[in-house]
């Protein structure tokens, strides 16, 4: 597992310990970008099941100003720590332990927005549809951001939530990336 593309690229990244996380592939995180990118001139991201990170850094890789990496698994959370100092990406980071409901609470007890959400939930334990509605409606995406979620090929994700449009969706395998934005400002 590798830095793709940008500033930090040819960075090799270390990878959760175990077999609790599955990381993205060089092949998919390369299709994810070409589709939303694939460079950013500044930005703010959430790396929301961060796991090592690999999303997160990628985007900052290719120009994001911050991202914020939230896991609940403190092996993902060593090993995101252990990735931004590769790259020497610490002063672009905020890294949490806690889970996704709670960590977008904390958020918008912050009033942050996000140029970009990488949503990367556990295969078995799909909760995509619940977050975006959660999202949109505490409008955490702002007006021209996009919600990459990355899924299973076999889980149907609605192609409108909320304000939220799906304008695109590509399957890899067994993978599929839907990318979501509001099509109308909000």
């Amino acid at each position: 597992m590798r830095v793709v593309s940008g500033s930090y690229k040819g960075k090799a990244l270390k990878a959760v310990p175990g077999k609790t996380t599955r990381p993205t592939t060089d092949k998919v995180k390369e299709a994810m970008f070409n589709i939303i990118g694939p460079y950013f001139d500044g930005g703010t991201g959430l790396d929301l099941f961060a796991g090592s990170g690999g999303l997160g850094i990628e985007a900052l890789s290719r120009g994001l100003d911050k991202v914020i990496f939230v896991d609940r698994d403190g092996k993902a959370i060593q090993t995101i720590y252990e990735n931004l100092k590769i790259c020497q990406a610490e002063e672009k980071s905020e890294v949490y332990r806690n889970d996704a409901e709670r960590a977008i609470k904390a958020i918008i007890k912050r009033g942050i927005t996000f140029d970009f959400i990488f949503l990367d939930p556990p295969y078995k334990k799909q909760q995509l549809e619940s977050l975006m509605q959660t999202i949109d409606k505490q409008r955490l995406l702002s007006n021209n951001g996009v919600i990459v979620c990355e899924h299973s090929h076999d889980v149907e994700i609605p192609e409108q939530i909320g304000e939220l449009s799906q304008i695109k969706k590509e399957t890899y395998g067994i993978i599929t990336i839907s990318v979501y934005t509001y099509l109308e400002e909000v």
